[in-house]
């Protein structure tokens, strides 16, 4: 979540042959894989590249767009972003916790889904859990009798928004963490968390594998959490640590200009897991693909043709509204203002991803004011400028490789949504968008990949015919969504 999460990220990202040698290959069938054969053609992986779907999980999530994170913990209370072991349960005591103020400042916002960190490394748990003392029931917060996990799953489910939950493996607290018993430790709370609080959608493990307090480390058993979400939570993505979801490589909200939902696997990786066929009977098993997250391009032509096999990975952009993850009280006036914050989106939402927001509750247990008055600030932005559809009145007309807008008068745009149909294949790899302008086509952008949905800014142009051309497609594109938006003036 911080510099050095991250680091443990990369760490893990970078050398993650070495993490899956100890699994079982006859466990590893999932249904967004394709293997290469020997005998296909840069034309024949091309095409399989293009003919690569989403799960349906997988699917789902992306048309989420917009999730929020939410730190809170021991960390909130000793004004600390990275806990220590052996922290007093008695530090924890937020007299004012409102979940529900979190569910709808989440809803306000625009947010779908809502991800609880429900245990952060330093190990302490905000639900009573039965398998350690070190939670909530040993604070003073509701004379122990308080459980945050089914306050916020209440207070979500009355505001219609999804679930997800972000639980350490690392634990600083654990005497077990080190052993082989506290991956049945871990097992047993992750099962708790997936048994007793409805759906969950969303699972986001971290790679951060530190000490313990009694100074070793762990031997995470990845197979096994994965088998466990699969058994109780088949519908939730699996993120970061997983075989759903990837993290897009910095914290900073901005992903790549040209972002594939497909990446490309070694020849010695696949050989290493044991990958089948995506026509394979479906296991729902483990993945975790060894591509360098931080790299700039992950599935170009130039990377797919090399690959041994081919997996649909899309990819989630996290930052924090805060220079940190936590709350901390000096931080009140360097939340993200809502001009900064409409930036990420375009950056995030806007380039084939999922935005996560971090808004970290005070240690009152609210959403501080600032930060939602940043968020009611973007979302106010967000909706002035896509609530009017300037294109809907126009005739789409559509050719091979040109999508034409006729509209009945000329309009003023600036802003431009592109969305190809993504449960069929991620297809396009550079277009452009022109307007008619005297007896001539002018380019007024040019772009690669599009993908779930592509959001483009340009300066104010005025005309009754647009068109986008797709210059260079894997196969015929299918684009869903061609539409012209003005943003309010000055934003």
């Amino acid at each position: 979540m911080h510099v050095l999460v991250s680091v443990f990220r990369l760490i893990l990202v970078i050398f993650l042959g070495n993490v899956l040698i100890t699994l079982h290959s006859q466990d590893l069938y999932y249904d967004q894989v394709v293997k290469i054969d020997s005998v296909d053609s840069p034309a024949d992986i091309i095409r399989k590249a293009a003919h690569l779907v989403p799960s349906a999980r997988q699917a789902t999530w992306q048309e989420l767009e917009f999730t929020l994170f939410i730190h809170f913990g021991m960390n909130t209370f000793t004004n600390r972003e990275w806990g220590v072991k052996g922290t007093s349960p008695a530090l924890f005591n937020p007299l004012e916790l409102d979940a529900c103020q979190w569910a709808t400042t989440a809803k306000m916002a625009g947010a779908k889904l809502l991800i609880l960190v429900v245990k952060h490394h330093d190990g302490f748990c905000l639900w009573p859990s039965k398998y350690t003392d070190y939670s909530v029931k040993k604070s003073p917060w509701k004379e122990g009798k308080g459980d945050v996990v089914a306050e916020v799953e209440k207070a979500c489910k009355e505001a219609g928004i999804k679930l997800g939950i972000y639980l350490s493996p690392w634990d600083m607290n654990s005497s077990l963490y080190g052993t082989d018993k506290y991956n049945d430790y871990f097992k047993n709370q992750l099962t708790e968390l997936l048994t007793n609080y409805g759906a969950i959608d969303e699972v986001w493990f971290d790679g951060a594998c530190g000490e313990g307090s009694n100074g070793k480390r762990q031997v995470y058993d990845w197979q096994g959490y994965y088998k466990i979400i699969r058994k109780f939570q088949p519908q939730a993505v699996i993120t970061v640590m997983g075989p759903d979801v990837r993290w897009i490589g910095t914290e900073s909200g901005y992903g790549r200009e040209t972002e594939w939902s497909i990446v490309p696997l070694t020849a010695a990786m696949t050989d290493k897991i044991g990958l089948q066929s995506k026509h394979a009977e479906n296991q729902d098993g483990i993945f975790i693909p060894p591509v360098n997250l931080m790299e700039e391009d992950l599935g170009s032509r130039t990377k797919i043709i090399k690959a041994s096999a081919l997996i649909w990975y899309p990819s989630e952009v996290d930052v924090s509204i805060r220079p940190g993850w936590f709350y901390h009280p000096e931080q009140d006036s360097l939340v993200k203002n809502p001009q900064k914050l409409v930036d990420i989106w375009y950056s995030s939402v806007g380039r084939n991803s999922v935005l996560l927001l971090n808004i970290p509750p005070d240690n009152r247990g609210l959403i501080n004011e600032s930060d939602v008055s940043a968020l009611s600030g973007m979302r106010k932005i967000l909706d002035a400028t896509f609530d009017k559809d300037l294109s809907q009145k126009g005739m789409v007309i559509n050719t091979d490789s040109v999508v034409y807008l006729e509209l009945p008068e000329p309009v003023t745009f600036d802003r431009i949504m592109l969305q190809e149909n993504f449960r069929n294949g991620q297809r396009v790899e550079d277009f452009s968008v022109e307007i008619w302008k005297g007896s001539n086509w002018i380019e007024v952008i040019r772009g690669t990949t599009i993908g779930y949905k592509r959001l483009l800014r340009v300066n104010p142009v005025t005309t009754s015919r647009v068109r986008l051309r797709i210059i260079e497609s894997r196969d015929q594109a299918e684009i869903r969504s061609f539409k012209l938006f003005k943003a309010p003036t000055g934003k």
